[in-house]
């Protein structure tokens, strides 16, 4: 600061200065306004309660064939545009839930639609190919040019899927592959005991092994990923699981800045715990083959861990022989101002596996090469993944690029977590404990009731919203969320908190 202050001492100077500051400014408005999508509307608009009647009609027909029970609204995908969905009864949302973080661009962004005016592009989408059998001419390409150039730093390998679940699913069994290869000695022959007993489910085939957790993590909905998902117990009645060492996460006092040493002990505590699961699991005879964590835990309540956490975690699974896996699939592609959430956290190497979907179009892990199967089949589907989704992919990855997105990102999302903080001073018996990085943002309630009571209230405000963990309201805006959408959305939850209070 005294350096500036000694190069404005004269009126010219200072004159020079605060031009080129006008001139930066200028090129940062055109840069924002770079990124919206002509045609979105003004704000949000509703024209009656809900769901409307038009969606409740068609919630009762879908009832017939499946459970209806988790739809709110049927959208009209054709009107909806940028950061605003619009139902099939004519109301506009501002939605800063993008389909559970899933919408890097918002609804019909233009450069998105003009991919499917190319018939090479169309062709693609029509032909979908079984990738681990027959890939295109131009997927190796593909692989290079659009998901290898966001690769995480230092991870090679790469295998495409189609969802998080099957991302997660997929990568697990990797990890124990590579596990029990290690265990071998690069040994790759099986013996005739291991091909056997793997038939029937048994070891030595079918090895004794576990993967860490964390409670309140989600990983997924499908067998394997759901034994490491801890965030509500409607995911996991009735179903059979393993038995796998489940990790505290740290649970912090907010503001951050005011209970540093209360939180540095959290973490403390919860890596003790970390290192003792690896010691009790190995007296089991269930060594712990990888850890599997969220960046933030999304589903479980938008909880964080310090960079200084990640860093000793990644030191324990090192130390214990361990693959450390960090589940990207809602933190990846951008929202938290990086394109990977982990790069905030400054670990000592890359990660060994990082797995992604949602904003990344696709579902799939990236590897250190070391954990690249060495025999065909191991990880298989038919489809692996879907070209088609890859160039929806580049074209997200070109907007983000020549719109500079990122900074976008963090730009709107000072001024929301701004707002939020400052609303949790103004309605303290309301709100707490506001958090996150980037647009990647969350608000404690003082219940779940007045979660969901103000998540209700935010949609007849025209705000659509969604709810994590107990008491949570997230925020996943798309990457083209501006400054004055983070406006309408703040003065419209100001509203509703000033109709509670």
């Amino acid at each position: 600061m005294a350096n500036i202050s000694n190069t404005l001492r004269t009126p010219l100077a200072r004159m020079k200065f605060s031009a080129r500051k006008l001139v930066i400014s200028g090129m940062q408005h055109l840069r924002l306004i770079s990124s919206l999508v002509q045609g979105e509307p003004k704000g949000p608009e509703i024209k009656c309660d809900i769901p409307g009647p038009k969606s409740k009609q068609l919630i009762t027909e879908l009832s017939v064939i499946q459970n209806t029970g988790s739809v709110q609204l049927f959208a009209d995908y054709d009107k909806s545009l940028g950061n605003y969905l619009v139902d099939v009864d004519g109301n506009v949302l501002l939605d800063v839930y993008t389909q559970i973080s899933s919408m890097p661009l918002g609804y019909n962004h233009p450069h998105l639609l003009s991919l499917l005016k190319d018939s090479h592009n169309v062709k693609t989408f029509v032909n979908r190919p079984a990738l681990g059998v027959f890939p295109g001419a131009d997927w190796t390409t593909k692989m290079h040019d659009v998901l290898m150039n966001v690769a995480p730093q230092g991870l090679s390998a790469l295998q495409t899927m189609m969802c998080g679940s099957c991302s997660n699913e997929n990568a697990y069994k990797t990890i124990f592959i590579w596990y029990r290869r290690v265990q071998r000695g690069e040994n790759i022959d099986f013996t005739r005991v291991e091909q056997e007993s793997c038939m029937v489910n048994q070891p030595p085939g079918a090895p004794d092994l576990s993967l860490m957790s964390f409670h309140g993590a989600f990983h997924g909905r499908t067998l394997g990923a759901l034994a490491t998902t801890h965030s509500k117990y409607i995911h996991k009645i009735d179903v059979p699981s393993f038995d796998w060492p489940i990790a505290p996460f740290p649970k912090y006092k907010y503001p951050l800045e005011n209970h540093v040493q209360e939180n540095q002990a959290e973490d403390k505590k919860c890596l003790e715990q970390v290192e003792d699961l690896f010691q009790k699991y190995e007296k089991k005879g269930k060594n712990v083959a990888g850890i599997v964590i969220e960046p933030i835990q999304s589903e479980g309540g938008d909880n964080e861990a310090s960079p200084e956490f990640f860093q000793n975690l990644q030191r324990i699974a090192k130390k214990n022989g361990a693959a450390l896996l960090i589940d990207e699939v809602q933190t990846g592609g951008g929202p938290t101002g990086k394109m990977w959430c982990h790069e905030h956290f400054n670990l000592d190497s890359p990660p060994d596996v990082v797995t992604f979907s949602k904003k990344m179009q696709l579902g799939g892990f990236y590897t250190r090469d070391e954990l690249k199967p060495q025999q065909a089949y191991r990880v298989f589907n038919t489809w692996m993944g879907d070209p088609g989704k890859v160039i929806l992919l580049q074209g997200v990855l070109d907007v983000i690029k020549k719109e500079n997105l990122l900074s976008v990102v963090q730009t709107s999302g000072d001024k929301l977590l701004k707002g939020l903080k400052e609303f949790q001073q103004e309605f303290p018996s309301l709100v707490n404990s506001a958090r996150g990085r980037g647009t990647f943002l969350a608000i404690n309630c003082a219940s779940s009731q007045l979660r969901d009571e103000i998540v209700g209230k935010l949609k007849k405000k025209g705000i659509q919203s969604g709810g994590c963990g107990e008491v949570a309201i997230r925020l996943r805006p798309a990457l083209i969320f501006q400054e004055h959408h983070a406006d309408i959305f703040l003065d419209r939850f100001r509203q509703v908190l000033l109709a509670t209070k």
